[in-house]
């Protein structure tokens, strides 16, 4: 048995259905193919599966994709521009080395513009807090704090 559901994916409108008891994570990667969310714990514990449900920072691996009915969903792909032009915070990332082996990367990115939503002049302690529940196994969080920063003055260096 399947659930017909209608809902706003990276700005296009998007009808699916569903298992009832399928995850949002598992219908975005395998059903509509953004498979830049990653699946990492299944717990809700690293963050990897960070998307934005009606603007806020969400684990996509702890939701029904039945409870987004009529939301809007944004994930790393709609990020950036329609002409390829990355989102500033991955902008920021790349030019801080804010990543590694590049797992935790595209949750790390969506918590991080979540965080400075709510928050834009959030200082280092605030950002570091702000992580909290996003894990990254290789970089210690020290370039991607700073690519936070970096995102904050707006003084991203543009490279071809």
């Amino acid at each position: 048995m399947s659930v017909p559901i209608k809902l706003k994916v990276n700005g296009k409108a998007v009808a699916v259905d569903v298992d009832p008891r399928a995850l949002l994570v598992n219908v975005l990667r395998d059903q509509l193919r953004l498979t830049g969310t990653h699946v990492g714990c299944d717990t809700a514990q690293c963050g990897a599966c960070t998307v934005h449900l009606n603007g806020r920072a969400v684990k996509s691996c702890s939701m029904l994709a039945a409870q987004v009915q009529g939301g809007e969903v944004t994930t790393i792909e709609g990020l950036s521009a329609a002409d390829g032009t990355l989102h500033p915070m991955q902008a920021a990332f790349r030019e801080c080395h804010g990543l590694q082996c590049g797992f935790c990367t595209t949750g790390m990115v969506m918590s991080c513009v979540a965080l400075l939503a709510d928050n834009p002049k959030a200082n280092e302690q605030q950002i570091r807090e702000g992580l909290d529940g996003n894990i990254c196994r290789c970089t210690g969080y020290h370039n991607i704090v700073k690519a936070v920063q970096l995102c904050q003055t707006g003084k991203i260096p543009v490279s071809a």
